[in-house]
């Protein structure tokens, strides 16, 4: 029998070095993994799903120590080729009290050759759940071409098809996020976003109700939105909009939070809780990833968040 997966995550995996210091002035980094399709699907896999990523790894130094640690996490990496070239990097630092400093460095890396040819209609059909991002869509036209075959298959099958458009002016315009998404529209069925660089940005509209009611209207069920303004999030499904707070004020380094929100999400999701308990889970998720430096390596366990959700 084929093995069955609640998520599958597609996109790129990066080295981050991170510091409590500045990077002007810091000695030492502490090496790590991210990126934003990787953290949710860490994010899943801690709470307890199975999941299987799909990315390309580049032959360098690093390979060996991303390969052996996602194994550690659990996460299947049957579908991640090893090929010639090098893996993303991004620095990360955020001294206390201080503002965040970051910059990455991902041009033509191993994860931007992803393509088509790395999506087994098999291996999505044994899904729950698949899930990727704007980013992974704006790394190359084949990256592009991967996420919209990953998704088709879905549809067709039967597969929750989830989204984030995660815009990052850094790494395209408004219209090319756009475009991305139009592409994949008739696809998705859970769309994530955040109101000011997706809604607002991207889609043009900056209220909740009419940002959510716009995807409604384009037969897209689930709609989350994450709003800093309102402090909390904000879940549109069946017709009806309810709104749950931030789990916690104490922020540290917020890098991935969102992302470790739809992790958390899916997880709630699949394992049949009630959609506003899924949220309610995410926001704990959130809180706690944000408490800390760095992407993934800030990720609650299992055990540390059912001690605080279970309160709540």
């Amino acid at each position: 029998m084929d093995e069955r997966f609640d998520i599958i995550s597609i996109g790129e995996s990066l080295i981050e070095l991170s510091s409590d210091k500045s990077l002007t002035y810091a000695e030492c980094l502490t090496k790590f993994y991210g990126g934003d399709t990787l953290c949710t699907a860490v994010a899943a896999a801690r709470l307890g799903s199975k999941v299987g990523y799909i990315t390309r790894v580049g032959n360098d130094h690093f390979k060996d120590f991303l390969l052996e640690s996602w194994q550690l996490e659990g996460l299947d990496i049957s579908q991640i080729k090893l090929v010639d070239g090098y893996n993303g990097l991004y620095f990360i630092a955020r001294e206390f009290d201080g503002e965040k400093e970051f910059s990455y460095y991902r041009k033509k890396t191993a994860a931007t050759k992803l393509s088509v040819d790395d999506i087994s209609e098999e291996y999505i059909k044994n899904a729950e759940c698949v899930y990727s991002s704007g980013v992974t869509q704006s790394l190359s036209i084949s990256t592009k071409e991967a996420v919209e075959k990953a998704y088709k298959i879905g549809k067709e099958n039967g597969v929750i098809n989830a989204y984030d458009p995660n815009f990052d002016s850094l790494l395209w315009t408004e219209s090319e996020a756009f475009d991305a998404f139009e592409s994949i529209q008739e696809y998705i069925d859970i769309i994530f976003l955040n109101l000011k660089q997706d809604g607002e940005t991207v889609f043009g509209v900056d209220n909740v109700d009419n940002l959510i009611k716009y995807f409604w209207d384009r037969s897209i069920r689930t709609v989350v939105v994450k709003s800093a303004a309102d402090g909390g999030y904000f879940l549109g499904i069946d017709g009806n909009i309810t709104f749950v707070d931030f789990w916690t004020k104490e922020v540290i380094d917020t890098t991935c939070s969102g992302d470790a929100f739809n992790g958390a999400f899916l997880h709630g999701y699949i394992c049949g809780l009630q959609p506003v308990e899924a949220l309610k889970l995410a926001s704990v998720v959130a809180g706690l990833q944000c408490q800390g430096i760095g992407a993934i390596k800030s990720i609650p366990y299992r055990e540390k968040v059912e001690s605080v959700y279970h309160v709540w």
